[in-house]
This record gives C-alpha cells, sequence and structure tokens, in this order.
C-alpha cells in the first residue's frame, strides 16, 4: 500500500441533500485517471460523521465497482462503541473495501485509557475480514494516540499501518520509528515530501481530491530519484493543504473540486459551506493565480 490516497467527499444532491451516486461515479473515475493509487470513502474529508450506516455501506459498493484492478479501497468505519465499528468494518468489507481505516472513538475520549484503546483496535481487527488501518486525527477525536501506543498493536496480523494526520512532521517521524513493520502514511499533503523521506509509503491527503496528478507527480518525481524537483512541486501543494484543507476543511475541498470541474456540492448541515469569499480565493489558489 503506498502512493497517493483520496480522502474523497462524498457528494450530495444540492435539493434532496441525498447522496449522489452518479457524481461519485465520475468524480472517482477522473481522480484514477490523473494517477491516484486508491481512495478512501467515510473518511474525515467524507463527511463520515454525518452519513448513516447505509449511506457509508452504499458509498463502498459503489466506489467498488468504479476502481480498477490494483487501487486500493480503503473506508473510513471509525464509530463510538466497538460493536458499531466492527459491524461497519464488516458491512464495509463485504462491499469489497480492501482495508479499513479506524479513528479512536472520540466521545468519550476524556476517559479513555491506552489499554482500553488497546482492547478497542484488537477486537476490530479479530472481526474485520479485511486489514485494519490506524487513524490517527486529534484535531476531531481531542485524542493523540502516542507511538508507544501503535506499538501495542503490531502483533496483530491484520493491524498493518497508520494514517497520521496530526500535521506534527514530529509525531509522523515518531511513528515510522516506532513500527518499521506497518504501513505509515501522511494525512496532510504539506507533509508529503517529509515523509517520503521518512521512508513513509505516502499520503491520504486531501489536496489529492482537486489536484491529484500534482500530488502523483511529487510521488513520481521522489521515486525517480528526483529530489530537488519533488521539493519544488512540494511547494505548490502547500498552499493548497493549508489554506484550503487545513483551514476550510471538508466543505474547503468541496469548493475546489467545483472550481477544477469535479464535482464538489454541497456538505451536509450542519457542516456549513464555505463563504463567497472564501471561494474566491479558492478558485485563485487552484488555478495559481
Amino acid at each position: 500500500m503506498n502512493g497517493v490516497f483520496a480522502p474523497i467527499p462524498t457528494p450530495f444532491d444540492p435539493t434532496s441533500g441525498d447522496f449522489a451516486p452518479l457524481e461519485f461515479r465520475q468524480n472517482i473515475a477522473r481522480l484514477l485517471a490523473e494517477g491516484v493509487n486508491g481512495i478512501v470513502v467515510s473518511g474525515s474529508t467524507g463527511e463520515a460523521a454525518l452519513l448513516d450506516a447505509d449511506e457509508q455501506r452504499q458509498l463502498v459498493a459503489v466506489a467498488r465497482k468504479e476502481l480498477s484492478d490494483g487501487a486500493w479501497l480503503i473506508a473510513g468505519t471509525g464509530a463510538e462503541s466497538t460493536r458499531q465499528t466492527i459491524a461497519l468494518s464488516r458491512a464495509a468489507a463485504i462491499e469489497g473495501a480492501n482495508a479499513v481505516l479506524v479513528r479512536p472513538p472520540a466521545y468519550f475520549s476524556a476517559g479513555a485509557t491506552p489499554a482500553s484503546l488497546a482492547l478497542h483496535f484488537r477486537a476490530v481487527a479479530d472481526a474485520s475480514p479485511v486489514p485494519v488501518l490506524v487513524y490517527n486525527i486529534p484535531k476531531y477525536t481531542h485524542l493523540a494516540l502516542e507511538p508507544a501506543f501503535l506499538q501495542q498493536l503490531t502483533a496483530h496480523e491484520r493491524i498493518i499501518g497508520v494514517k497520521d494526520s496530526s500535521g506534527d512532521p514530529k509525531n509522523l517521524a515518531a511513528y515510522r520509528e516506532a513500527v518499521p513493520q506497518w504501513t505509515v502514511l501522511a494525512g496532510s499533503a504539506s507533509l508529503l515530501f517529509a515523509a517520503l523521506e521518512m521512508d513513509c509509503q505516502g499520503g491520504v491527503i486531501g489536496v489529492a481530491c482537486f489536484a491529484p496528478s500534482l500530488c502523483v507527480q511529487l510521488v513520481r518525481e521522489f521515486e525517480q530519484g528526483h529530489r530537488a524537483a519533488a521539493g519544488r512541486i512540494q511547494e505548490r501543494v502547500t498552499p493548497l493543504d493549508k489554506e484550503i484543507v487545513g483551514k476550510l476543511g471538508p466543505a474547503g475541498v468541496k469548493a475546489a473540486m467545483d472550481a477544477v470541474g469535479l464535482y464538489g456540492g454541497p456538505t451536509r448541515p450542519p457542516l456549513a459551506p464555505v463563504s463567497t469569499a472564501d471561494r474566491e480565493r479558492i478558485t485563485a489558489l487552484v488555478r495559481g493565480d
């Protein structure tokens, strides 16, 4: 599992607010045509917290039909209970996911302990028919997974990696050192070049949803030993990540997709859309104005 993975947004019909499968398929086809190595559905950028279980399952099923052989389909299945996380993971596997991405439960995060979290992840991995990636996203869970915690999970054969969305290069480096046998993926496009230099396998990065070829080119230049060229591409990617993904979240990513001819569409309430001024700035950024 290496390269660029796009955490694709969930498109909604502007009138009904329902999942829009046609636009979803079209977006996937274009991202794959521009070289991404796979997609993640029902992630943070996919507004997973605002989807119901049937919608999450449908996302996997529709995506599976669009993905070619060799492209990874990863499904976010993190939920508030171990039972619910297991149910979502099993459903994703049945519909064709290659792996599941599991965040720690967030609501009771203040009372979580390394021991309780380890039990949660092991139970999910025991029940999941497909490999599990641990998802560190303290921005939303208010719980940062320590590098030493990951080491507690390495004995489980179905826990194979981690996505780090802390945005902290020191944390990413610590993860890489702590679990050398795992796949380690950056969750921030600002750190893609740095992640590759650390021998991470790539990234699940929001910029890949609206500038996929740029992210893919960065990885290819790096793999070919053209580090200076990869560094120059990183300089173009970083402001897209910081100003659009980092500051504006899923709404910003959707607006950026609209700006490049993909379907972003509305967010699901209560998540607010970007302002007119932000949309104009996003358009200027993705066009390089």
